[in-house]
């Protein structure tokens, strides 16, 4: 499917917001796929709006990481590398460990209620693996790291966190090493709310890790030996 054709017509929206998250969207979805690239004039024809909305729509994208500018050439959906792949779960890490040191700090009652909110989003999950759909199953993932940023309570982390989510769909529909096998995906969901409920920031911090981590070595963005992020080395995780 041609990506500009996947547009739809706006309505009473801020144009600029508009266009690029349909743009967005359509990346996800992968009807433009890596390398290709976004023409501004068939964008606004293809909309019927005038380019200069649709020229701030491409910036914001490129700002997001998802386009790239080329001088002279134009802009183009960004090709994710391995590096890309490590740099952006290593980041989820970081972020989602922040959030979860706020949770672990609440009282077992709060604890509680946000346990429970993260395991009923697993009910999606298994739902989406019943069904076979692996693009709803991805959202639904992504769902549940996103609830857990915004409950530590924190708008910059849940802002940049929005990005990284955008990122992490791309590279789940893209490279299968990115995402779990799907007899994963729930126990490993089920055991971060677990932990998060018991209110045990190490054993948080241990599984968000294991989680997160991809299984090949040489998509880390540190060596084997070295400390990893959070000052665990790599060899206290087995």
């Amino acid at each position: 499917m041609n990506g500009i054709q996947t547009l739809s017509a706006i309505n009473n929206r801020p144009t600029a917001v508009v266009i690029a998250d349909q743009l967005r969207e359509s990346i996800i979805n992968g009807a433009f796929s890596p390398g290709d690239q976004i023409n501004e004039a068939q964008v606004a024809a293809q909309l019927n709006v005038s380019r200069g909305p649709v020229r701030e729509s491409l910036h914001r994208l490129v700002q997001e990481g998802l386009l790239v500018s080329r001088p002279n050439r134009g802009v183009f959906v960004k090709e994710v590398t391995n590096r890309d792949i490590a740099e952006i779960y290593e980041a989820r890490e970081v972020i989602e460990c922040a959030a979860a040191e706020f949770i672990t700090k609440q009282d077992e009652d709060e604890r509680n209620r946000i346990a429970e909110a993260l395991i009923a989003a697993t009910e999606d999950m298994s739902a989406a693996i019943n069904a076979g759909d692996w693009n709803q199953l991805r959202r639904v993932d992504l769902d549940f790291h996103t609830t857990l940023v915004a409950e530590g309570n924190n708008t910059r982390l849940v802002r940049a966190y929005s990005t990284l989510a955008t990122e992490s769909l791309i590279c789940m529909a893209q490279f299968a090493i990115a995402y779990p096998r799907p007899e994963r995906v729930v126990p490993g969901h089920l055991d971060i709310a677990e932990k998060l409920r018991a209110g045990d920031m190490e054993a948080v911090h241990l599984a968000l890790h294991n989680h997160l981590s991809i299984d090949h070595y040489e998509l880390h963005t540190h060596d084997l030996q070295e400390a990893l992020r959070h000052g665990r080395n790599e060899e206290d995780i087995h």
